[in-house]
């Protein structure tokens, strides 16, 4: 089921987020992982203790040499920590990848808190990310950034998700982790609709890494030309069984095992 994925991301030197994070999962799906590092974090399961920015003309590169020789079936971006950085790939991806599915994860707060997108740099990634993405994969956090609007309760989540279907993109998936309760749900908003999905929540504090693996995982589906719905599905089904075989790593948010599988024969 190969499909080659370019990741536009940052590193995570703890190995549980982030471009770690992404082709572990893209490569666990069976796809193909292509990088493009746009920062270096140093970073554990505690928190990231620096950022080191990548100079975007290297970014640009990076991209240039992946899509000119091996091309993409899927493209997924992840932190984008500056407006300079948010040009770069976007210059990038519309100029040498225009029509290839991106998977768009709007990435501002690290799990231990640290902002990893620069405050002046939101309305950039909505001009510039947002109308070429496929899908973005915001948290509750983020969709309320996004849309401008706080997020209550699930009524509130399909507020947000039509509030960001208005702003121009095709697809959305809100996810529902920062509510409270026994049960998690996250909303794929559609122009045709919403799509619903309910999981009981997993009590662990290991989950970090959790939105980048989710983004990652649809990506791949979508790169193996799997639908919207069964990619999400198929994505949801890894992360959850990731995080129950988390290996108890660290003494804060501690990662996943990303290297379960899935059947995929259960998601067409």
């Amino acid at each position: 089921m190969k499909g080659k994925v370019l990741i536009c991301a940052g590193s995570d030197s703890g190995g549980g987020a982030g471009i770690q994070a992404d082709i572990k999962a893209v490569t666990a799906l069976g796809g193909f992982a292509m990088t493009a590092i746009t920062a270096l974090t140093a970073q554990n399961t505690l928190g990231v203790q620096g950022v080191l920015g990548v100079e975007p003309g290297f970014i640009r590169q990076q991209i240039a040499s992946v899509l000119d020789d091996l091309g993409a079936d899927a493209i997924k971006t992840g932190m984008l920590h500056d407006v300079p950085t948010i040009e770069a790939v976007c210059d990038e991806i519309a100029a040498r990848a225009p029509g290839v599915p991106l998977v768009a994860d709007p990435v501002m707060v690290a799990k231990g808190g640290h902002r990893l997108l620069a405050e002046d740099a939101v309305e950039t990634l909505k001009r510039r990310l947002l109308p070429l993405a496929t899908l973005i994969t915001p948290n509750i956090p983020e969709a309320e950034v996004l849309a401008g609007m706080s997020i209550d309760g699930e009524a509130g989540m399909e507020r947000a998700a039509k509030a960001l279907l208005a702003l121009g993109v095709p697809a959305v998936l809100l996810k529902g982790g920062h509510m409270e309760g026994e049960v998690l749900v996250d909303l794929l908003a559609t122009p045709e609709g919403i799509t619903r999905f309910e999981d009981r929540r997993v009590a662990t504090r290991h989950t970090h890494g959790t939105g980048c693996t989710m983004a990652s995982a649809i990506a791949a589906g979508l790169a193996q030309g799997m639908a919207m719905v069964p990619a999400v599905a198929r994505a949801r089904a890894y992360v959850r069984a990731a995080i129950l075989a988390a290996p108890g790593f660290g003494s804060g948010h501690g990662p996943l095992d990303h290297g379960v599988t899935v059947d995929a024969t259960r998601f067409g």
